[in-house]
């Protein structure tokens, strides 16, 4: 198999660099299994360093962020996915980095191991009193094809897995209820089975400080996302009001 250049792709993505590779684009080799927390990656104890400020909303990365509410999802490279969320207005600030896995303060590198079970997330602070969950929802289900499993389009491996983390029971409850709409509609469309993953939220690892708002810094940057086209209907009613 070679890249673009003639090269074998193996060599050619060894040229590019660990700070150089996209997020899509460190899944060469079948990474499709989860590990077990005994033969995963041992990770660390110091938390990765990020920046102080968005690169984009000018909001803080960290803090308490008082009468905001937490999301956190999963719809393959976090690259694109964070932008989907930060463009919405009511969002007060995003990050990328790494949840649902076993390795604490994991890097890039080792979650595209395969060997982590963390899958890339955006961890999203939104004022609901402008924006609400459920349409949130529908930014997430719209974004991505949340039928594929261990991989988003091109991009294969555990750490490409659609997944929803929620932070409290009414979230929970609010997630199913949307994902049972939603199935609905992709079923009438001819997809399969949604295979997200929804869990009540881990610990956030933040992802390296290049990849924050990388699209935000690099707009010409990869983006692998691709939606099924099918319309969610959560938060439909309530704007038409």
């Amino acid at each position: 198999m070679t890249g673009r250049n003639g090269l074998p792709t193996i060599l050619a993505l060894g040229l590019l660099g660990a700070a150089t590779l996209g997020a899509g684009m460190c899944a060469w080799a079948d990474k499709t299994r989860m590990p077990t927390p005994q033969n995963a990656l041992l990770g660390r104890a110091a938390r990765m360093s990020v920046p102080t400020k968005h690169f984009v909303l000018d909001a803080p990365l960290e803090g308490a962020f008082p009468g905001m509410e937490r999301a956190m999802f999963g719809m393959g490279c976090f690259w694109g996915a964070e932008k989907m969320f930060w463009s919405r207005r009511g969002v007060v600030s995003t990050a990328v980095g790494y949840a649902g896995g076993f390795t604490p303060n994991p890097t890039y590198r080792e979650v595209c191991s395969g060997e982590t079970g963390h899958t890339e997330v955006v961890r999203v602070i939104f004022d609901p009193r402008v924006v609400t969950y459920e349409e949130l929802l529908r930014v997430f289900w719209e974004g991505h094809d949340p039928t594929q499993g261990m991989q988003q389009g091109n991009d294969v491996g555990t750490q490409y897995r659609s997944a929803i983390f929620t932070f409290s029971d009414a979230q929970r409850r609010t997630v199913a209820a949307s994902r049972d709409a939603y199935a609905a509609g992709l079923r009438a469309a001819g997809f399969g089975a949604i295979t997200t993953e929804i869990a009540a939220a881990s610990e956030f690892y933040f992802a390296e400080e290049y990849h924050q708002q990388y699209l935000g810094k690099n707009p010409d940057g990869y983006c692998g996302h691709g939606g099924t086209g099918v319309s969610c209907p959560i938060g439909v009613q309530r704007r038409a009001l």
